[in-house]
């Protein structure tokens, strides 16, 4: 055989010879050094150095052959041929390498010529198998037929440089294009740095994460430094495959897994590769472990050391194949995980867009973003365990067989069953309770996300601590589950640490009743395999409940996705018909379709029509009549009962009432995916009157807008978003109440230059309660509970003194009426001073308030920089109790461990020959010492749970607190998805993550050190291996954490704007369906998911790199400790102890990888305390209560506010705001305020509730200086209807009394007389029926009208009205008002209003201008001065109305 394997060396020699020849003949005269210098400049360095080092391995074979030949020449006068033949076809070998290098081949084509591949791997074959036959023959586990070649002493040094030739053979080949490029210049995500161009040695090395390491290292890591994700994993990819998969299924029923493993089932398989071979190489260790015991137990120092040198080289090269298949199965299973989130999330997201209707609530798509897609990713972790479980079982079997026989292994696969039995129904009760607080979370997270929308409601009426209290009985049902769930899990990790210790009592039982012979070999080696049958047992429960719970998240996002699609609603736009851009058919709509809503639905449209092309079509009617339902029944976002659809030919640009913005610059806003056109842009803004406001911002329309528009006023908003339906250029306009928002003059612009200007020649369908703007409309349509009453044009329908219209138009003249001007509008027009009217009322100003807060501050997110401070560990640590369990915790872990190992080793030693050991002892004190350790293990247990439970919930306390207290500025500034992400992701690892980790990584160290000074007794030279081993472990540690770090962060941070992007799509839906902008917000979508993606795959990634060089290192170490025990001579150690050493060695890879990836682990955890504990330490607003000055129980009597010198500033960089107010506004009169835009009016209200402090100045309210009291004593003593009319969900009962004050008969009193009782009866609940998120189900007038009950109710002796009836039709506006003056009748109301009649009949006015008084007097003195700044206001709107009045006057 040898003779044979020789004969084919002289071919290889001859090849690599011919091939040097044939290069130097082909090459001769086509010679150009200037370039191949110039490629060899351009080398890249680490190939070089892979080369270099090639080609000294190569040298080195060829040295050891030479010099073997000598060495046996010179001793026995032999000529081996087999050396002589190896030493002169290395020597060609390596002269090819050269060769090849020096030619500037190795930068070109990266991989060796063929010839030299064919050696290497023909080198390293006949090695390994002439090895391989040697141990066989070594370990006599048969006797082989033939002989076979034996290894020499060069075969065995050389086979692990045969293996780095065969990884050399991997390398993959450069484009010559590459080449050519300057390496400065490479891009740095580009190549090495990037997983998909890594060789297969970097990949299995993780090599390619290197230079993201050499970035982490030098400065701080971006997300920009981040490659990209493979093209698998991208969001796109990832969806396109899962929604291929869903259609492939023919069923009616789709089923989400099966969709989704028929996406990922090549990875999942390449994936179960490697779980199995990682699988079968744990077993070797406890396999073989009784042969190097009994190795051990037997040799005489005279003995030969081969036998046990090649048992510790297949310990270590098992431990080396076990870890590496680990670390690939384990960063597989985080890519298809990432893949898998990544489907789902846009798969949620497409879902949410398309919902029509009844769009899902913001909480509970958080919670399947945050919690059920994720744990479906997480999932792809433990499927493999479902079929690896039997196998396991199984191998642990077959070794229990080999060492102790039938009956004792049979008792153990008994134990082993009887352990998971019992941990089943702890499993099921996990299951269970996990599910519980999944409920309670989503309960939490839903008031959490809508209490933080309302934020500047609550704290105006004061409600903010009821809602806290509302929240934390929320938290403490939460907390409750959260309790009997940890533990239940205390109770699971009793019986995973114990069930080593139960199963080998058994077993060793049943072996001492059988007088089965045991030695100490059979008994490490049967602990060894109890060790690692731990895992199933535990696994078994895990996999069961992780199992339940992706069942529960599956079934929730197919409930999710696969409820009815509405698309069938949606408008239709058939063949065009000419001329006609619009047309309604009869049918019925109802929002509920309920069998209730079926009988009276929202809306009924008795009659065919048809809208031409470029009509104006005005739709008008009192407050819940229908105008909105209407215009939704066009869009197709309201679910048709009965009848044909409606046609729509053309683009729709829709203006909803409630106005929705996104939050990015005002010019992302306006463009809305559309190209920009100057010329046409600049006229939309002129249109839309947003020049003047633009002009006060610092960046102009690139300024960006907080979340929700925050920092805007509400006419802002409006005329954003109409100026964004204008630059659409559709051709069909649906307007909801466009002119609500804004002042009669602004109003009266819009109109002009936005409806019959830009919009002139297009269709628009606008509802509005302003009744001057009807008359310019085409057509009229009437509206009455849900009916179209009248339609026809403006003038035939006010001929009809009968008709609905003509009662609107009588109740908008007598608001008209009350102006009683002085003398007629031309005269006014004719004066002198009103030459510059136009210009003065054309003046806007930016709200300050926007152009300070708008703006200066980033939309990124604020994360800490470099480690993770020891405060925030100590506060975490010392949160609970003040820390003092946490000794006793350790205690019990210290002497867990050593009661654990002494069990071990008195069994293994008491079953030696020379130890005469009653059966009675040896199994009473094993159960002794077994059971003490299983009892201090189930005290850590429950102590931990205890510590877990408790801090959670200080932390939880502290964040939620501190945020309640936090002031208005703080929630315009910070979008409400980071603090959601806080409450819902940060706070579940604190509940059931953090305490673990950290406690985990403890226990773990204590492990380690028991194992070191166990190995260490053994004999001393250990320790020092130890010590330099570890001192390298941490350095590594040190080199990863730096990028780990900041990734990890990266992942916190990234996770919120795609929250941001969901919540803000949800809301706006309706818009973005109208626009036909779906796709444009996907597309963000799936860029916000990569930029996710990208940062967890190399988070993921940075962990493997670590563990693969981490577990080489203690494997590594393990196999010199082997060593030096097998060296050592027998007389110097104690064969148990050294046994017990080396069965304890067996786990110390995975135990040195398992403390290094939790020291990591923690810090990257600790990130969410961190984020936590940052919004704990908000600066706060002023105390609530001060007891030193609390007011007395009936303050405010008379209700007289004093200004002194007011002066009111945002922030002390930006300019003042108020600028020396000083006036008295007395008691039991009513105060008008008005003003142009940004003149200071909601400022001066703001001040008034200490919104926002003064900073000069003070205002006294009878007496009482505000700023002396707190905060509740202030805000629950007045009263204010805010300009947005906020609803909570709950019932009509809890939104007008959240406190619960008042009875029933009070609440209907109020009701009555805002005109809402006959709406509430129509539900049969009464004042039990609910209100859906956010008031959903009620227009917005309807809304404006609780808003007025809700203040009309607490009896406030000051009343403050902000634009209140903004969104109400004049008729019911006249009757509020009315109710209002005599409900109010002894209260001071100040109103800060946009309609002139509003505050035409007020006791004195207030006009504000620039944040100063520009005139203080009674209405009739101020309109006696035509040229007053009043004057003006009040003819403007006269004349915006004339026109419709004279008409009404005309037709009577």
């Amino acid at each position: 055989m040898e003779a044979s394997l020789e004969v084919v060396n002289v071919p290889f020699a001859i090849a690599l010879l011919a091939w040097i020849i044939i290069d130097i003949l082909k090459r001769r005269g086509h010679e150009n050094d200037s370039d191949n210098d110039d490629v060899k400049g351009k080398t890249r360095g680490y190939l070089r150095v892979f080369n270099v080092v090639t080609v000294v391995f190569s040298i080195i074979i060829f040295v050891l052959n030479l010099g073997f030949g000598f060495y046996i020449y010179w001793n026995y006068g032999i000529v081996p041929t087999k050396s002589v033949c190896l030493a002169i076809t290395w020597f060609l070998a390596s002269l090819v390498l050269i060769y090849w290098m020096n030619r500037g081949f190795s930068e070109l084509k990266p991989r060796p010529p063929l010839v030299l591949i064919l050696w290497w791997v023909f080198s390293f074959g006949s090695v390994l198998f002439s090895v391989l036959v040697y141990v066989v023959r070594l370990l006599g586990f048969r006797e082989l037929p033939y002989r076979l070649p034996e290894p020499n002493i060069v075969d065995v040094i050389s086979l692990p440089l045969l293996v780095l030739f065969c990884c050399r053979c991997c390398c993959r080949r450069l484009s010559h294009g590459e080449l050519e490029r300057p390496l400065l210049l490479r891009k740095e995500n580009d190549d090495d740095s990037s997983f998909n161009n890594a060789s297969i040695w970097s990949q299995l090395t993780f090599q390619w994460l290197n230079p993201l390491f050499e970035k982490g290292r030098i400065e701080k890591l971006e997300l920009h430094h981040v490659p990209s994700v493979p093209e698998s994993e991208t969001a796109d990819n990832a969806s396109l495959l899962l929604e291929e998969s869903i259609r492939k299924q023919k069923t009616k029923s789709t089923s989400l897994p099966k969709a989704i493993t028929g996406t990922v089932w090549k990875s999942l398989a390449i994936n179960a590769v490697f779980a199995g071979l990682n699988t079968i190489a744990s077993y070797i260790g406890p396999f073989l472990i009784s042969n190097f015991v009994n190795f051990l137990t037997q040799k005489d120092d005279s003995s030969s050391y081969q036998y046990g040198l090649v048992l510790a080289f297949i310990f270590f090269f098992s431990k080396t194949v076990e870890s590496l298949t680990q670390r690939l199965w384990y960063f597989g299973a985080h890519r298809i995980g990432i893949r898998v989130r990544a489907a789902l999330t846009v798969l949620i997201y497409k879902k949410s867009l398309s919902t029509k209707f009844v769009g899902p609530s913001n909480g509970k798509v958080i919670n399947l973003i945050n919690v059920d897609a994720e744990r479906i990713g997480d999932f792809c972790w433990y499927i493999h365990g479902v079929w690896l479980l039997p196998i396991q079982v199984f191998l642990a079997l077959v070794i229990l067989y080999w060492n102790l026989g039938a009956a004792p292994s049979v008792a153990a696969v008994f134990a082993t069953i009887l352990v998971m039995v019992s941990n089943t129904p702890l499993a099921n009760r996990q299951e269970r309770l996990h599910s519980k607080i999944m409920d309670a979370k989503d309960s939490r997270i839903k008031v959490t996300s809508e209490t933080l929308k309302s934020m500047r409601v609550l704290k105006l009426h004061s409600w903010e601590p009821t809602f806290l209290n509302k929240l934390l009985q929320l938290r403490e049902t939460e907390r409750n589950w959260l309790k009997k769930y940890l533990y239940t899990c205390s109770a699971v990790a009793f019986l995973f640490w114990a069930s080593p210790t139960l199963v080998s009592v058994i077993t060793f039982g049943v072996c001492i009743l059988l007088e089965t012979p045991l030695t100490s070999g059979t008994v490490l080696s049967a602990l060894a395999t109890f060790r690692i049958l731990q895992e199933p047992i535990y696994n078994l429960p895990e996999l069961i409940s992780m199992i339940a719970q992706t069942k529960v998240s599956f079934d929730r996002i197919q409930e999710f996705v696969g409820e009815e699609d509405q698309r069938k609603f949606i408008t239709s736009s058939g063949p065009k018909e000419s001329g006609v851009a619009v047309e309604i058919e009869a049918g019925e709509y109802a929002w509920d379709s309920s069998s209730q809503s079926l009988k009276n639905p929202t809306i009924k449209i008795t009659e065919k029509m048809k809208i031409m092309k470029g009509y104006k079509i005005a739709i008008c009617g009192s407050v819940g009549s229908g105008k909105s339902s209407l215009l939704c029944s066009i869009l197709g976002e309201i679910p048709r009962i009965s009848g044909a659809v409606i046609k729509v030919y053309g683009k729709k640009a829709y203006v909803p009432q409630r106005p929705w913005v996104q939050t990015a610059t005002i010019r992302e806003n306006i463009l809305f995916g559309k190209d920009m056109d100057d010329a046409f842009y600049e006229s939309v803004l002129e249109a839309c009157a947003l020049n003047q406001d633009i002009e006060m911002w610092d960046n102009k329309d690139m300024s960006v807008i907080g979340e929700r528009g925050m920092n805007l006023s509400g006419g802002q908003k409006q005329r954003i978003q109409l100026a964004r339906a204008v630059y659409s250029d559709s051709d069909i306009y649906i307007l909801d109440d466009p002119f609500s928002a804004v002042d009669a003059h602004t109003g009266t612009h819009l109109f002009k230059k936005c409806l019959k200007g830009l919009l002139s020649e297009k269709t628009v369908i606008y509802a509005t309660h302003q009744l001057e703007f009807l008359d310019a409309a085409d057509l009229v349509l009437v509206m009455k509970d849900g009916l179209v009453v009248q339609s026809g044009k403006y003038e035939e329908l006010i001929a009809d003194s009968d008709g609905e219209l003509v009662r609107q138009m009588n109740a908008h003249r007598k608001s008209l009426d009350q102006m009683n001007p002085p003398q007629d509008d031309d005269s006014l027009i004719a004066k002198p001073c009103q030459i510059s009217q136009i210009e003065v009322i054309e003046e806007k100003y930016g709200d300050p308030l926007c152009f300070g807060k708008l703006f200066e501050r980033s939309q990124e997110e604020e994360t800490e920089t470099g480690r993770v401070k020891w405060s925030v560990y100590s506060t975490f640590v010392t949160a609970a109790y003040k820390g003092a369990l946490v000794p006793v915790v350790l205690l019990c872990q210290v002497l867990f461990q050593g009661l654990q190992i002494g069990s071990n080793y008195w069994i293994a030693w008491a079953t030696e020959e020379n130890h005469k050991v009653s059966r009675e002892q040896l199994i009473g004190i094993f159960v002794m010492l077994s059971g003490g350790s299983s009892i201090f293990i189930l005290g850590r247990a429950v102590l931990l749970a205890t510590i877990a439970i408790e801090t959670a919930q200080r932390l939880f306390l502290g964040m939620i607190t501190s945020v309640f207290r936090a002031p208005i500025s703080f929630f315009d500034s910070t979008p409400s998805s980071r603090i959601l992400n806080r409450s819902s992701t940060d706070q579940s690892t604190l509940d059931t993550d953090i305490p673990y980790r950290l406690a985990g990584l403890a226990f773990a160290l204590i492990q380690l050190l028991s194992i070191i000074i166990l190995m260490s007794h053994v004999a001393w030279q250990i320790f020092l291996l130890f010590i330099a081993i570890l001192g390298i472990s941490f350095w590594y540690q040190t080199y990863y954490i730096t990028t780990a770090r900041e990734l990890a962060r990266m992942v916190g941070s990234r996770k919120a704007p795609i929250l941001h992007h969901f919540s803000e799509s949800i809301t706006g839906a309706g818009t973005i369906r109208c626009f036909n902008q779906e796709d444009r917000f996907i597309e963000k979508n799936l860029s916000l998911i990569d930029d996710y993606s990208r940062v967890a795959f190399h988070n993921s990634g940075t962990m493997e790199w670590l563990c693969v060089r981490i577990n080489f290192l203690f494997n590594f170490v393990f196999f010199l400790v082997l060593i030096i025990l097998v060296s050592l001579p027998r007389s110097t150690i104690d064969p148990s102890l050294a046994g017990l050493a080396a069965t304890y060695g067996l786990n110390l890879n995975v135990l040195q990888a398992w403390v290094i990836w939790n020291l990591c682990n923690v810090e990257n955890k600790m990130i969410s305390v961190e984020r936590v504990l940052q919004f704990t330490n908000i600066a706060s607003e002023a105390p609530l209560v001060i007891e030193d000055h609390r007011p007395k129980p009936e303050w405010p009597t008379e209700g007289t506010i004093e200004l002194e010198n007011l002066q009111v500033q945002y922030k002390p960089t930006l300019p003042v705001v108020l600028k020396g107010i000083t006036c008295t506004f007395p008691g039991e009169m009513k105060i008008g305020v008005v003003g142009r835009t940004g003149s200071g009016k909601s400022t001066l209200i703001q001040a008034l509730f200490r919104v926002v402090e003064p900073s000069g100045g003070r205002i006294i309210i009878d007496g009482v200086d505000i700023s002396t009291i707190g905060l509740q004593d202030l805000r629950s003593r007045l009263g204010i209807i805010p300009q947005d009319p906020t609803l909570f969900q709950g019932t009509i009962r809890t939104n007008l009394d959240p406190l619960q004050q008042h009875t029933d008969q009070e609440i209907w009193e109020v009701l009555h007389k805002c005109r809402l009782a006959d709406i509430v009866r129509q539900d049969q609940r009464l004042l039990d029926a609910p209100v859906a998120e956010d008031g959903e189900n009620w227009s917005v007038g309807q809304r404006q009208l609780v808003c007025l009950a809700r203040v009309l109710l607490k009896k406030r002796r000051i009343l403050v009205l902000d634009e209140a009836t903004a969104s109400i039709d004049t008729a019911t506006d006249n009757v509020i008002q009315e109710t209002i003056r005599e409900e109010t009748s002894k209260c001071t109301v100040i109103t800060v209003a946009h309609r002139i009649p509003t505050v035409i009949d007020n006791d004195l006015v207030l006009v504000l201008d620039k944040g100063k008084i520009l005139e203080y007097d009674k209405p009739g003195n101020l309109l006696e001065d035509s040229c007053s700044s009043f004057s003006k206001l009040v003819a403007e709107f006269l004349r915006s109305s004339s026109k419709s009045s004279n008409n009404n006057v005309h037709h009577r």
